[in-house]
């Protein structure tokens, strides 16, 4: 475990229209918007997630791997204005995340298979996606685009979500490609509803979920749109 960063509980669930009408109204009033939110009150997230040769990531998320990490490049609302690559770094029940900003050149040369511009050793998350490419063939593997509706609350460090629209691209791995076909992730209208906080869950938002009969769930957006990916007969770019 690296001590040198800081690690939330992660809990997650899906949610049908009317379990997520329920939620909304329970805690949008306990909670404020997310100051990303636009005048719709949410926004646009895509995701392009990363893996290497053997598809370590997806296989240790199957196998239950206790302590894994992965790698994605996300932009919003569709805008280059603002790009990180992130690493998500999960440690028993816990979540950390680190990132770095990428410039739109530096993307299109990582898309290109130039990844000289990662290879900067002032800045170490860029340096260790450089070795993960060059060594272990981490490579781009998989879009995840949806909606998002958040809440915060400063008790706990409380951050709520609704994903809403989960989709992937089809035969792409270009975030910005115009002509991206997209597929639902799910066969029904699903929400992936996720709590995120430090050591302090307030009761009102545990009552919600507990009153809510929500079950929590394992599989990660990453997973579901890889299996869905090779279903289709669209596997490794």
């Amino acid at each position: 475990m690296r001590t040198d960063l800081k690690y939330r509980h992660e809990l997650k669930y899906y949610m049908n229209p009317y379990q997520y009408q329920v939620m909304k109204r329970q805690l949008r009033h306990l909670l404020r918007l997310d100051k990303h939110a636009g005048a719709a009150g949410d926004y646009h997230i895509r995701s392009l997630y990363f893996d290497d040769i053997d598809n370590k990531a997806l296989h240790e998320k199957l196998a239950g791997v206790r302590d894994r990490e992965k790698y994605r490049i996300r932009i919003y609302n569709r805008s280059d204005k603002v790009i990180h690559l992130e690493k998500k770094i999960k440690f028993n029940d816990y979540i950390s995340k680190v990132k770095e900003p990428l410039t739109r050149e530096m993307y299109d040369s990582i898309l290109a298979g130039d990844y000289e511009c990662l290879n900067d050793p002032a800045k170490p998350l860029l340096a260790e996606m450089y070795y993960q490419m060059k060594n272990k063939l981490l490579r781009p593997k998989v879009i995840v685009d949806y909606v998002r509706e958040a809440y915060v609350c400063g008790a706990g460090n409380v951050r709520i979500t609704f994903d809403k629209q989960l989709k992937t691209g089809l035969n792409r791995v270009d975030i910005f490609d115009p002509h991206l076909s997209m597929i639902n992730a799910f066969d029904d209208d699903i929400t992936v509803f996720e709590v995120k906080f430090d050591e302090y869950l307030p009761e009102y938002v545990r009552t919600a979920i507990q009153t809510g009969g929500l079950v929590r769930q394992s599989n990660s957006k990453y997973v579901l749109c890889k299996k869905l990916i090779k279903f289709n007969s669209w596997e490794d770019q």
